[in-house]
Parts: structure tokens; sequence; C-alpha cells
């Protein structure tokens, strides 16, 4: 989802969990879940989320996450998403790469960049771009599991909301193993940190 309230503990000055990969930079999946695995609803909407209490000052802020990020790259559901739910300036400083096949405006000044087609050209601008900070694919998960398929998903982050939703967006449609690095509460959120080790191996290996 775009902007999630709890988010990652970062080091502006060493990117956001110490993972460096990609000619040091990481690339990480930030997001917010529901209980049962959606991050949006099946019509989209994130009522569920927004309401949730959080301590903006808490661990893994999102404040602290996005200082070290140095490019984002979205699907163009979340572009729109964005677009029509925040009616202020373009809420990200950094350079936006957006994946899409159609027409989409652009808000003010905006940094962003429409592609489409083989992410690894794509992911080696994003990284050239980033100046040595990470990457934030913001989402769905459908693009970042496009990311986990050529093997440039580097972390996941998910905030866990006290509630489910029973069908919806997916957080992340693909078999991945992870490991869990760091764990923390933020009032109404169960905050996770995973380090991606690659796809899932096959039943008994």
């Amino acid at each position: 989802m775009p902007r999630p309230s709890p988010t990652a503990r970062a080091d502006a000055g060493d990117g956001v969990g110490g993972v460096r990969h990609h000619g040091g930079v990481s690339t990480h999946f930030y997001t917010a879940s529901s209980l049962d695995g959606f991050i949006a609803t099946t019509d989209h909407s994130l009522h569920w989320l927004l309401h949730q209490d959080i301590d903006e000052a808490g661990p893994m802020h999102y404040s602290a996450f996005i200082d070290g990020i140095g490019a984002l790259a979205m699907g163009a559901s979340t572009y729109e998403w964005v677009l029509a739910h925040d009616d202020g300036p373009w809420p990200y400083a950094q350079p936006t790469w957006v994946f899409t096949h159609r027409d989409l405006p652009v808000r003010g000044e905006a940094d962003i960049r429409f592609v489409q087609g083989d992410i690894r050209p794509v992911h080696a601008a994003m990284t050239q771009a980033a100046k040595g900070k990470d990457v934030w694919l913001v989402g769905g998960g459908e693009l970042v599991g496009a990311f986990a398929d050529a093997g440039l998903l580097d972390e996941v982050w998910v905030q866990f909301a006290p509630v489910t939703l029973g069908a919806g967006s997916p957080l992340l449609p693909r078999a991945l193993d992870l490991e869990l690095m760091e764990v923390a509460r933020n009032r109404s959120f169960l905050c996770g940190r995973y380090r991606v080790r690659g796809p899932l191996p096959p039943a008994g290996r």
C-alpha cells in the first residue's frame, strides 16, 4: 500500500536494514497487511487500515524508513490510489517508476517515470538513481512478486493490523523462503522484518 503509517527502522546513512545487495543498494517491500494476508479489500479500500492506532515516533515509524529510500517503484493501481487519496503535492521526493501499459497523469513537478516490460533494466536505473540509498517497492503484491522472480527483492517489511478481511489483494503472491530478522510492536501493529532467502523449496527438500 502507498503510505502505511507504521514502518521500518532505518539509518539513512546505511540503508534500511543493513543487508546490502545490487551495488550496495537493498530493495525492500514495505507495506501494511491484514492478519490474513491482504493489503487492500476487493474494491481497493484501505479503510480498515487508516483508522488504526500508531505511534508516529514509535518503533518502525514511517519517517525513519523513508529517509533511507532513494527510489520507488509501484504499479498503476497503487499510483492511481495515491493520486485519488492524497489531494496535496505528490508525497514522495524520490524519483518514482510506475509500471503501466496505460497513459496516466502526472501531478505537478513530480519525478514520475512510466515503464513497462523487463524489470531488470528498470531496477538497474533505480539503483543508480538511488545514489547509495535503498529502493522501496511500494506495491502492489504482483509487481513485488515480479521483482522476487528476478532475484531482486532483498527484504520484506510487514506491519500487521489487527483485522481480517477474508478476501482482497494478496500481500505477496509468491512462495518465498524468508528469515525473520526483527519484530516490534507499535500500538495496534505487529511489525516484522524479513530477509528473502529465495524461492520456497519444493516439499521433501
